[in-house]
């Protein structure tokens, strides 16, 4: 399942000394005819191509997503520094 997959951008997952986070474009990632992805991919072993965890978000949740992930940093950020 998954068509073909391009990376956007990646750079180091903070807490690791070899984790990445990758930001890809996934076409028809349920099959043939599905509408492509955004995909979130986790790394602990610097390997973007084939990573640990991954989320497929709908291009129309982008938007969401990015407001919902600027919440948590503004109340949980200083937290995630002790």
């Amino acid at each position: 399942m998954g068509g073909k997959n391009t990376i956007l951008t990646k750079f180091a997952l903070a807490g690791t000394k070899t984790g990445i986070i990758s930001i890809s474009h996934l076409e028809e990632p349920y099959g043939s005819g599905s509408f492509p992805v955004a995909s979130i991919g986790i790394s602990l072993k610097k390997n973007s191509e084939e990573p640990d965890w991954k989320a497929h978000i709908p291009y129309e949740n982008l938007d969401e997503l990015i407001a919902a992930l600027k919440d948590a940093k503004v109340r949980f950020e200083a937290d995630s520094n002790k």
